[in-house]
């Protein structure tokens, strides 16, 4: 039987600290509900603002599957495994933490004319197995995202070989981009976490979705979803649980 758990964008936990904005989907850093710290394999879904000129200092990581999505303005990585990069909306990012990792994620400020904020969401999920070898993947994905198309765009199924490789078989983060009207299926598997990153839509059975809310459905029959405006939209994919 399919369960809905709808997650209101302003019932998020939330860290503003002058140059970063942040709302958390789970548990994260000073905030913790034990009722709250995963849903299926993913651990965090921070929805994220950071201003020209600033972001996170090198920090560390270790064990974790970390994928960026970004949604407007551009962000740069640089770990001390010597990987660096430029994140723009459409362009799929990960990091393997492995046996550990440090890294940095800043604001692009000569990404444009007039430097703005960049806004990303960061997804955390546990790989399948810990100590592995750090390592980086980038891919755009632009040409793929056609108006009303779900598409794999970070995943360790085989069968995704569009999408950039995460060391967790039972995952698939999926990205669509719909306008008005557009009305796409969501795929059946025992657990979807479904992030309306942008814009606004109407779920079957769930009801009407506004920008930063979240779905989570535990072994969902097949579903409809349509955009009421322009929308942008990550779904998790996710066939096992944490333990």
């Amino acid at each position: 039987m399919t369960t809905y758990d709808v997650r209101r964008a302003a019932d998020r936990f939330h860290t503003e600290a002058g140059w970063l904005d942040s709302h958390h989907s789970f548990s994260f850093s000073r905030h913790y509900d034990p009722a709250n710290t995963h849903f299926g394999l993913l651990l965090v879904s921070n929805d994220d603002i950071v201003a020209p000129g600033t972001g996170f200092d090198t920090h560390p990581h270790r064990d974790m599957e970390i994928v960026t999505w970004v949604l407007s303005g551009s962000l740069v990585h640089q770990d001390s495994e010597g990987h660096n990069g430029v994140i723009h909306p459409g362009l799929a990012q990960r990091m393997s933490a492995g046996r550990g990792i440090l890294h940095s994620e800043k604001n692009d400020i000569h990404a444009a004319a007039t430097p703005e904020p960049v806004r990303f969401v960061q997804m955390w999920v546990l790989p399948d197995e810990t100590g592995i070898t750090p390592g980086y993947e980038q891919r755009d994905v632009s040409a793929d995202l056609t108006p009303g198309t779900l598409v794999p765009v970070a995943s360790g199924n085989p069968a995704h070989d569009s999408a950039i490789r995460i060391h967790q078989k039972d995952a698939t983060l999926h990205a669509a981009r719909l306008t008005p009207g557009d009305t796409l299926t969501l795929p059946s598997a025992p657990y979807l976490h479904l992030f309306l990153a942008q814009g606004s839509a109407t779920l079957e059975d769930a009801g009407p979705l506004a920008e930063g809310d979240a779905v989570r459905l535990t072994a969902p029959t097949p579903l409809r979803l349509t955009a009421t405006t322009n929308t942008e939209l990550l779904l998790w994919e996710m066939h096992s649980a944490l333990r």
